[in-house]
């Protein structure tokens, strides 16, 4: 197997010029790091603590709101604690969802404890199994030039998985409060009138 030689806010950034009026879900951590890095908006909703959640709230968002393009960005160790989420979304087979799932191989969050993926557990090829409609497992800077085309283009459920060095960033902190993120998403899709309606 090749070497790890891709940078997570690299990769990210070249293809989040792409982004529009996505609406973005976050993993905990480094991928909330990372998505706020690139500029904090209404349509990012971080989850911060809520690990193995990701793919499903996106699932939700993308089925509530089928005009919009969803992509959930999380980690290796998030997605394999919800790993069973692959088969609801391929399933339900939404076409506006994509998930990026950023790979290095590590609880990085806990102590940097390896993960299954490093172990031979391929989650593009179970989101493949899962019927999801296009998968991929990026390794090279030529394979990353696609990833924009995959998360905000390619009918979905797509499922991109990004192998990247194990590293530590500057963390882009953004707003913690659960109540206010929930709430400022909300008016950020719906507008004000809609959102706060008792």
């Amino acid at each position: 197997m090749s070497a790890i030689t891709l940078h997570r806010r690299d990769v990210l950034g070249a293809a989040m010029a792409e982004r529009g009026d996505t609406l973005f879900v976050s993993g905990l951590g480094s991928t909330t790091w990372d998505l706020a890095s690139f500029g904090d908006r209404p349509e990012n909703f971080y989850l911060w603590g809520a690990m193995g959640n990701a793919s499903m709230i996106g699932l939700g968002i993308a089925l509530a709101q089928p005009e919009r393009r969803v992509v959930v960005i999380t980690g290796d160790g998030e997605m394999l604690m919800g790993m069973t989420s692959f088969s609801t979304i391929g399933a339900k087979r939404p076409s506006n969802l994509a998930i990026c799932v950023i790979d290095n191989e590590t609880y990085t969050e806990t102590g940097r404890q390896p993960t299954a993926t490093g172990r031979g557990t391929d989650l593009s090829a179970v989101a493949t199994a899962c019927g999801f409609a296009k998968t991929a497992m990026i390794r090279t800077e030529s394979e990353a030039k696609g990833l924009a085309q995959l998360l905000f283009r390619e009918p979905g459920p797509v499922c991109a998985v990004v192998k990247v060095v194990d590293e530590d960033l500057p963390m882009t902190v953004p707003p913690r409060d659960g109540g206010y993120l929930k709430t400022r998403f909300r008016i950020g899709l719906l507008g004000e009138e809609v959102a706060t309606r008792p």
